[in-house]
Protein backbone atom coordinates (compact mmCIF):
# COMPACT_ATOMS: atom_id res chain seq x y z
CA UNK A 1 0.00 0.00 0.00
CA UNK A 2 3.35 5.18 2.38
CA UNK A 3 1.62 8.38 3.59
CA UNK A 4 3.98 11.03 4.42
CA UNK A 5 0.65 13.03 5.93
CA UNK A 6 -2.29 11.84 8.29
CA UNK A 7 -4.90 10.40 6.47
CA UNK A 8 -7.92 12.08 8.37
CA UNK A 9 -9.70 14.87 6.82
CA UNK A 10 -13.18 16.82 8.46
CA UNK A 11 -15.37 14.35 5.48
CA UNK A 12 -18.86 16.17 4.80
CA UNK A 13 -21.90 14.03 5.81
CA UNK A 14 -22.73 13.32 2.60
CA UNK A 15 -19.76 11.25 1.40
CA UNK A 16 -19.86 9.59 4.39
CA UNK A 17 -23.61 8.13 4.46
CA UNK A 18 -22.54 5.63 7.22
CA UNK A 19 -21.30 7.87 9.80
CA UNK A 20 -17.91 5.23 9.17
CA UNK A 21 -15.07 6.15 12.24
CA UNK A 22 -12.74 3.80 11.41
CA UNK A 23 -12.01 -0.21 11.98
CA UNK A 24 -13.13 -1.76 14.99
CA UNK A 25 -11.49 -4.88 14.73
CA UNK A 26 -10.32 -7.24 12.04
CA UNK A 27 -11.02 -11.08 12.03
CA UNK A 28 -9.24 -14.01 11.67
CA UNK A 29 -10.61 -17.94 11.48
CA UNK A 30 -8.20 -20.86 11.90
CA UNK A 31 -8.11 -24.12 12.96
CA UNK A 32 -4.65 -23.53 14.69
CA UNK A 33 -5.07 -20.97 17.19
CA UNK A 34 -1.49 -21.71 19.14
CA UNK A 35 0.29 -21.33 16.15
CA UNK A 36 -1.19 -17.74 15.03
CA UNK A 37 -1.42 -16.58 18.14
CA UNK A 38 2.28 -16.51 18.65
CA UNK A 39 2.59 -15.18 15.05
CA UNK A 40 0.09 -12.45 16.82
CA UNK A 41 2.36 -11.94 19.77
CA UNK A 42 5.57 -11.55 17.90
CA UNK A 43 4.02 -8.73 16.46
CA UNK A 44 3.18 -6.56 19.11
CA UNK A 45 -0.13 -7.95 20.29
CA UNK A 46 -1.29 -9.49 23.47
CA UNK A 47 -4.07 -11.61 24.50
CA UNK A 48 -7.00 -9.86 26.51
CA UNK A 49 -10.09 -11.02 26.56
CA UNK A 50 -11.98 -14.64 25.64
CA UNK A 51 -15.13 -14.73 24.43
CA UNK A 52 -17.73 -16.18 27.38
CA UNK A 53 -18.98 -19.21 24.99
CA UNK A 54 -16.70 -19.80 22.11
CA UNK A 55 -13.17 -20.30 21.14
CA UNK A 56 -12.42 -16.89 20.39
CA UNK A 57 -9.83 -14.38 21.66
CA UNK A 58 -9.43 -10.81 21.84
CA UNK A 59 -5.89 -9.55 20.94
CA UNK A 60 -4.92 -5.95 21.21
CA UNK A 61 -2.15 -3.42 21.21
CA UNK A 62 -2.53 0.09 21.17
CA UNK A 63 -6.16 0.99 18.97
CA UNK A 64 -5.73 -2.42 16.95
CA UNK A 65 -8.46 -4.90 18.25
CA UNK A 66 -7.80 -8.64 16.46
CA UNK A 67 -9.91 -11.24 16.95
CA UNK A 68 -8.64 -15.14 16.90
CA UNK A 69 -11.75 -17.44 15.59
CA UNK A 70 -10.87 -20.68 16.31
CA UNK A 71 -14.38 -22.12 17.47
CA UNK A 72 -14.59 -25.50 15.69
CA UNK A 73 -18.84 -24.91 15.04
CA UNK A 74 -18.01 -22.30 12.88
CA UNK A 75 -17.87 -23.36 8.96
CA UNK A 76 -15.51 -20.72 8.64
CA UNK A 77 -13.18 -21.90 10.52
CA UNK A 78 -13.83 -25.75 9.48
CA UNK A 79 -13.38 -24.33 5.71
CA UNK A 80 -10.02 -23.39 7.11
CA UNK A 81 -9.02 -27.30 6.68
CA UNK A 82 -5.76 -27.95 5.06
CA UNK A 83 -4.74 -24.24 4.99
CA UNK A 84 -3.75 -21.36 7.03
CA UNK A 85 -5.31 -18.87 8.87
CA UNK A 86 -7.91 -16.36 6.84
CA UNK A 87 -8.88 -13.07 7.31
CA UNK A 88 -12.50 -13.90 7.79
CA UNK A 89 -14.20 -10.10 9.02
CA UNK A 90 -13.60 -7.03 9.70
CA UNK A 91 -15.56 -4.43 12.09
CA UNK A 92 -16.87 -1.17 10.94
CA UNK A 93 -17.28 1.65 13.28
CA UNK A 94 -20.25 3.38 12.10
CA UNK A 95 -22.71 6.44 13.68
CA UNK A 96 -25.69 3.88 13.74
CA UNK A 97 -25.17 -0.10 13.65
CA UNK A 98 -29.03 -0.46 12.52
CA UNK A 99 -29.37 2.02 9.91
CA UNK A 100 -25.64 1.32 8.58
CA UNK A 101 -27.02 -2.57 8.19
CA UNK A 102 -30.32 -1.49 6.36
CA UNK A 103 -29.24 1.06 4.32
CA UNK A 104 -26.62 -1.56 2.35
CA UNK A 105 -29.46 -4.42 2.57
CA UNK A 106 -31.39 -1.67 0.60
CA UNK A 107 -28.64 -1.33 -1.69
CA UNK A 108 -28.30 -5.07 -2.23
CA UNK A 109 -26.00 -6.47 0.09
CA UNK A 110 -26.46 -9.98 1.36
CA UNK A 111 -27.70 -10.08 4.91
CA UNK A 112 -25.31 -12.90 7.33
CA UNK A 113 -27.71 -14.31 9.66
CA UNK A 114 -27.13 -13.89 13.36
CA UNK A 115 -25.83 -16.55 15.43
CA UNK A 116 -25.55 -14.74 18.57
CA UNK A 117 -27.09 -16.99 21.28
CA UNK A 118 -28.61 -15.82 24.83
CA UNK A 119 -27.24 -12.70 26.31
CA UNK A 120 -24.75 -12.20 23.36
CA UNK A 121 -24.61 -9.31 21.49
CA UNK A 122 -26.34 -9.55 18.01
CA UNK A 123 -23.96 -7.67 15.56
CA UNK A 124 -25.43 -6.58 12.17
CA UNK A 125 -23.35 -7.80 9.52
CA UNK A 126 -23.24 -8.35 5.33
CA UNK A 127 -21.43 -10.33 3.26
CA UNK A 128 -17.91 -9.88 1.94
CA UNK A 129 -15.44 -10.80 -0.59
CA UNK A 130 -14.45 -14.53 0.04
CA UNK A 131 -16.66 -15.76 2.06
CA UNK A 132 -15.93 -12.98 4.68
CA UNK A 133 -17.85 -10.36 6.78
CA UNK A 134 -18.33 -6.53 7.24
CA UNK A 135 -19.72 -6.01 10.53
CA UNK A 136 -21.52 -2.64 11.78
CA UNK A 137 -20.41 -2.00 15.39
CA UNK A 138 -21.51 1.69 16.53
CA UNK A 139 -20.30 1.19 20.16
CA UNK A 140 -16.70 0.86 21.01
CA UNK A 141 -16.21 4.26 22.98
CA UNK A 142 -17.15 4.24 27.04
CA UNK A 143 -19.07 1.28 26.61
CA UNK A 144 -17.93 -1.56 24.10
CA UNK A 145 -18.99 -5.09 22.31
CA UNK A 146 -16.67 -6.75 24.37
CA UNK A 147 -17.52 -5.75 27.62
CA UNK A 148 -20.92 -8.10 27.28
CA UNK A 149 -19.65 -10.87 24.74
CA UNK A 150 -15.78 -11.48 26.59
CA UNK A 151 -14.33 -11.57 29.88
CA UNK A 152 -10.80 -9.82 30.32
CA UNK A 153 -7.61 -12.20 30.97
CA UNK A 154 -6.54 -12.20 34.21
CA UNK A 155 -3.56 -9.91 35.36
CA UNK A 156 -3.07 -9.03 31.98
CA UNK A 157 -3.12 -5.13 30.96
CA UNK A 158 -6.33 -4.60 29.16
CA UNK A 159 -5.33 -1.90 26.78
CA UNK A 160 -1.20 -3.18 25.70
CA UNK A 161 0.51 -0.15 24.38
CA UNK A 162 1.58 -0.31 21.01
CA UNK A 163 5.21 -1.31 19.59
CA UNK A 164 6.79 1.57 17.84
CA UNK A 165 3.53 2.93 16.83
CA UNK A 166 1.63 0.62 15.01
CA UNK A 167 -2.10 1.19 14.23
CA UNK A 168 -3.93 0.06 11.28
CA UNK A 169 -3.84 1.27 8.00
CA UNK A 170 -5.61 -0.49 5.75
CA UNK A 171 -6.45 -4.06 4.27
CA UNK A 172 -5.18 -5.36 1.29
CA UNK A 173 -7.93 -7.49 -0.90
CA UNK A 174 -7.20 -10.05 -3.85
CA UNK A 175 -10.12 -9.68 -6.69
CA UNK A 176 -10.67 -11.68 -9.88
CA UNK A 177 -9.23 -10.88 -13.56
CA UNK A 178 -11.19 -8.09 -14.35
CA UNK A 179 -13.29 -7.25 -11.26
CA UNK A 180 -11.42 -4.15 -9.98
CA UNK A 181 -14.50 -1.82 -11.73
CA UNK A 182 -16.67 -4.31 -9.82
CA UNK A 183 -15.36 -4.07 -6.01
CA UNK A 184 -14.73 0.09 -6.86
CA UNK A 185 -18.85 -0.13 -7.23
CA UNK A 186 -19.47 -2.11 -4.11
CA UNK A 187 -17.09 0.15 -1.64
CA UNK A 188 -18.19 3.59 -3.54
CA UNK A 189 -21.69 2.05 -3.13
CA UNK A 190 -22.09 0.90 0.00
CA UNK A 191 -19.50 2.98 2.34
CA UNK A 192 -18.88 5.91 0.37
CA UNK A 193 -14.88 5.07 -0.35
CA UNK A 194 -13.54 6.94 -2.84
CA UNK A 195 -10.52 5.91 -5.27
CA UNK A 196 -6.93 7.62 -4.71
CA UNK A 197 -5.38 8.78 -7.82
CA UNK A 198 -2.81 6.23 -9.50
CA UNK A 199 -0.06 8.56 -9.15
CA UNK A 200 -0.72 8.49 -5.40
CA UNK A 201 0.92 6.08 -3.60
CA UNK A 202 1.95 4.13 -0.55
CA UNK A 203 4.70 2.40 1.07
CA UNK A 204 6.24 -0.42 -1.12
CA UNK A 205 3.81 -2.49 -2.71
CA UNK A 206 2.68 -0.24 -5.95
CA UNK A 207 0.30 -2.65 -7.78
CA UNK A 208 -3.37 -2.03 -7.58
CA UNK A 209 -6.02 0.16 -7.05
CA UNK A 210 -6.36 2.22 -3.85
CA UNK A 211 -9.48 3.97 -2.50
CA UNK A 212 -9.65 5.72 0.88
CA UNK A 213 -12.54 5.10 3.50
CA UNK A 214 -15.16 8.04 3.69
CA UNK A 215 -14.03 8.96 7.23
CA UNK A 216 -10.20 9.10 6.13
CA UNK A 217 -8.99 6.90 8.66
CA UNK A 218 -7.89 4.21 6.72
CA UNK A 219 -7.30 2.60 2.48
CA UNK A 220 -8.76 -0.59 1.14
CA UNK A 221 -6.38 -1.93 -1.62
CA UNK A 222 -8.05 -4.08 -4.50
CA UNK A 223 -5.22 -6.23 -6.72
CA UNK A 224 -5.83 -8.45 -9.14
CA UNK A 225 -3.12 -11.18 -8.83
CA UNK A 226 -1.06 -12.38 -12.33
CA UNK A 227 -1.66 -16.09 -12.79
CA UNK A 228 1.83 -16.77 -14.09
CA UNK A 229 3.47 -14.87 -11.29
CA UNK A 230 1.37 -15.16 -8.11
CA UNK A 231 0.69 -18.50 -6.19
CA UNK A 232 -2.26 -20.09 -7.62
CA UNK A 233 -3.82 -20.51 -3.97
CA UNK A 234 -4.01 -16.40 -3.78
CA UNK A 235 -6.27 -16.16 -7.15
CA UNK A 236 -9.48 -16.30 -4.90
CA UNK A 237 -11.10 -13.81 -3.70
CA UNK A 238 -10.04 -12.99 -0.36
CA UNK A 239 -9.03 -10.33 2.09
CA UNK A 240 -5.47 -11.06 1.83
CA UNK A 241 -3.46 -8.49 4.28
CA UNK A 242 -3.59 -6.31 6.82
CA UNK A 243 -1.83 -2.53 6.14
CA UNK A 244 0.09 -1.16 9.54
CA UNK A 245 1.11 2.21 10.18
CA UNK A 246 3.90 3.19 11.63
CA UNK A 247 5.74 6.60 12.00
CA UNK A 248 9.49 5.13 11.82
CA UNK A 249 9.59 1.96 9.13
CA UNK A 250 13.48 1.11 10.06
CA UNK A 251 12.20 1.29 13.86
CA UNK A 252 9.58 -0.66 14.02
CA UNK A 253 11.35 -3.29 11.64
CA UNK A 254 14.30 -3.14 14.41
CA UNK A 255 11.70 -3.49 17.10
CA UNK A 256 9.74 -6.89 15.47
CA UNK A 257 13.09 -8.19 14.13
CA UNK A 258 13.99 -8.37 17.88
CA UNK A 259 10.66 -10.38 18.46
CA UNK A 260 11.71 -12.99 15.79
CA UNK A 261 9.20 -11.32 12.86
CA UNK A 262 11.37 -11.72 9.70
CA UNK A 263 10.79 -9.65 6.15
CA UNK A 264 10.64 -9.83 2.96
CA UNK A 265 14.48 -8.74 1.74
CA UNK A 266 14.91 -9.30 -2.08
CA UNK A 267 16.32 -7.75 -4.85
CA UNK A 268 12.28 -6.59 -5.96
CA UNK A 269 11.09 -6.07 -2.56
CA UNK A 270 13.34 -4.89 1.10
CA UNK A 271 12.47 -2.89 4.21
CA UNK A 272 13.35 0.78 3.45
CA UNK A 273 11.87 3.54 4.61
CA UNK A 274 8.61 3.93 3.15
CA UNK A 275 7.74 0.33 4.03
CA UNK A 276 8.20 -2.99 4.66
CA UNK A 277 6.39 -6.47 4.49
CA UNK A 278 6.82 -9.29 6.55
CA UNK A 279 7.37 -12.85 5.28
CA UNK A 280 4.21 -15.36 5.20
CA UNK A 281 3.07 -17.41 8.10
CA UNK A 282 1.11 -20.55 8.92
CA UNK A 283 0.32 -20.12 5.21
CA UNK A 284 -1.57 -16.87 4.80
CA UNK A 285 -0.53 -14.83 7.33
CA UNK A 286 1.65 -11.45 6.22
CA UNK A 287 1.81 -7.52 7.92
CA UNK A 288 2.57 -4.85 5.39
CA UNK A 289 3.92 -1.73 7.35
CA UNK A 290 3.48 1.48 5.89
CA UNK A 291 5.05 4.92 6.80
CA UNK A 292 2.81 7.40 8.66
CA UNK A 293 3.30 10.02 10.46
CA UNK A 294 0.78 10.10 13.51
Amino acid sequence: MNAHHTLHETIPEASNPLGMAGIEFIEYVTNQPLALGQALEAMGFRAVARHRSREITLYRQGGMNLVLNAHPDDARVSATEGGGPVISAVGLRVRDARLAHQRCLDLGAWEVASHARAMELHIPAIHGPGGSRFYFVDRWQEFSIYDIDFTPIHDVDPRPPALAGMHYFGLVQYIGAGRSVDWITYYERLFGFELIPDEQRFGIMPKGTLMRSPCGSFLWQLVEPVPSLEDESLLNESLQRIGIGVPDVPAAVAALAARGVSFVDSAELHPEDRGALTRTVLGNVAFELVHQTA
